[in-house]
């Protein structure tokens, strides 16, 4: 028993126990989000439920469960429907039940707002389009007038972005003139002048763009259909607030894996609505993978910096013991102490001195002194990069000083021992360095929510318009949008499967980025490491 206890294998079985335990709850984890999340945009059947009071109830059933004085169960019910109950979901003892059915001509309607509409459609308004339907049952017809209207919707969105370009020059011109004004130039000067005349041509060109926008916007007011809910109340929508809409009891297994698909795609490509709890997650999957990109544009070379230094320069003493010690106590610091000092250092100090030599002509209204993407990118690399420190040092003290002394005695200076012996053998714990770096940053809030994550960005940090990289702007996060639909929004049960899928998402993203990572370190492994250490 004293040989068993010596050779330490409780030790082994112990650290074994401890990774399984890990792995599991890690599996656990993502089953959860899985089982969630993957099953949030499957068109489920909608029961049609006669209560014993004579109403009638339409919704997709949601849960099951004992009724709260134990007589039988109850279930949930998404009833949508917001505008006319003013909530989505209801209760419903089965004693209540008197029968229910799944009829196949209810509709489920997605709108811009006030979440889905269970119901039947009840005819169709369409204007100058009636002929063109002329012979078609109404949601047919409802159908085709949306495809005709689409045109249309595009020239909305058209304009959209002729007004965003207008905007933006008009912008530039404004900044020019504020500029020339407080360098005291006089306001006959024909700098001046020629920038007044600009931004009047812009002016007028951005009304001429808003009319005919308006226009259109009323021409496609007209087209209108009306649905009533189970209990027969009406109600008229616009068809160009409706984003889809279909049978689900009448669907086919093919339909709805149609169906589910082009959700997935919208989910990926398009911007939030309702709230951030419906439409897409683009904005957000594009800021979090903009803020990691640019946060390892500083913290890996920072970090490996650092690291080279600690290790291969610096003699070792009390100075270099502490700074060590210092470097180690930095990962375990509240990520939140970060976020207030970026916002301090970076945002007010940094941003601030900036605007004051550089845009004092803006001033109050600020231009790198408020949160935007290169502050938030900043904080969270002094956040990660003891991380890289540490990997870098352990990863270059693994390599055999045997190693070293040969290449210095073949000639080699130091230098040349570093950048051609030492660092391709590290890289592979460099990259590892990466990777945690990474994971971490993507999940990070509490530093963001203060040097610049918002709820819903106005445009995204790249575009068309130079710079094209505009590292000043606010941008939106994946981890900031599972906080803001599950703990900010006004209705906490509807926003929930949003919650899930959110949550799937970053994770994914995670996985693909440390999997990247993982591949290029092992390519990198197997091309500089040779021999056993």
């Amino acid at each position: 028993m004293n040989k068993y206890w010596r050779i330490g294998e409780p030790c082994v079985w112990g650290t074994a126990a401890a990774l399984a335990t890990t792995l599991l709850i890690a599996f656990t984890l993502i089953v959860v989000v899985m089982v969630n999340g993957l099953g949030v945009f499957w068109p489920s059947d909608l029961d049609q439920l006669e209560l014993k009071d004579g109403s009638r109830l339409v919704g997709e059933p949601i849960k099951r469960e004992p009724a709260a004085n134990g007589e039988g169960f109850r279930r949930q019910y998404k009833v949508g429907n917001r505008d006319l109950y003013g909530l989505d979901f209801r209760w419903v003892d089965e004693v209540e039940i008197v029968s229910e059915s799944r009829p196949a001509e209810i509709v489920a309607l997605e709108r811009m707002e006030y979440g889905n509409f269970f119901g039947r459609l009840v005819e169709v308004k369409l204007g100058d389009l009636a002929g063109q339907t002329a012979g078609l049952d109404p949601l047919s017809a409802m159908l085709d007038a949306q495809n005709r209207l689409r045109a249309l919707q595009r020239t909305l969105l058209e304009a959209d972005e002729e007004l965003s370009l207008l905007s933006y020059r008009a912008e530039q011109v404004r900044h020019k003139l504020l500029k020339l004004t407080f360098a005291g130039i006089a306001a006959a000067d024909p700098r001046i002048t020629e920038l007044e005349r600009q931004k009047t041509i812009l002016d007028d060109d951005f009304k001429r763009v808003m009319g005919r926008q308006e226009a259109d916007r009323i021409r496609l007011g007209a087209y209108t259909a009306v649905f009533a809910d189970s209990n027969g109340r009406t109600k008229e929508f616009r068809l160009a607030d409706i984003v889809r809409v279909y049978r689900p009891n009448a669907m086919t297994v093919g339909e709805k894996i149609r169906f589910y698909l082009g959700k997935l795609v919208e989910l990926l490509t398009e911007e939030p609505r309702e709230a951030n709890t419906e439409g897409g997650l683009f904005p957000a999957i594009f800021g979090t993978i903009m803020l990691i990109f640019v946060m390892s544009l500083f913290s890996f070379p920072l970090g490996v910096i650092a690291a080279i230094y600690l290790k291969e320069y610096a003699r070792d003493g009390v100075i270099v013991r502490l700074v060590r010690i210092a470097v180690n106590n930095l990962a375990g610091i509240p990520s939140i102490v970060y976020g207030i000092f970026g916002l301090g250092f970076f945002v007010y100090g940094v941003g601030g001195t900036l605007d004051k030599l550089f845009f004092p002509e803006l001033l109050p209204t600020p231009t790198f002194g408020t949160g935007g993407l290169l502050w938030a990118s900043l904080t969270l690399a002094l956040l990660t990069v003891p991380v890289v420190i540490v990997a870098t040092e352990e990863a270059l003290g693994a390599i055999p000083r045997e190693i070293r002394e040969g290449s210095l005695a073949l000639g080699s200076t130091k230098f040349q021992t570093l950048t051609r012996i030492l660092l391709p053998m590290a890289s592979p714990g460099i990259m590892t360095g990466l990777i945690l770096a990474m994971a971490r940053a993507a999940g990070e809030v509490a530093p963001l929510m203060i040097t610049g994550v918002v709820k819903l960005a106005p445009s995204l940090p790249l575009d068309g318009n130079f710079p094209f990289l505009h590292l000043d702007r606010k941008f939106m996060h994946l981890g900031f949008h599972i906080f803001d639909i599950g703990f900010q929004s006004p209705n906490v049960e509807a926003a929930k499967p949003m919650v899930f899928v959110t949550t799937l998402l970053l994770v994914l993203i995670v996985l693909i980025m440390s999997s990247i990572a993982i591949y290029l370190r092992n390519k990198m492994k197997k091309r500089y490491t040779f021999g056993t250490f």
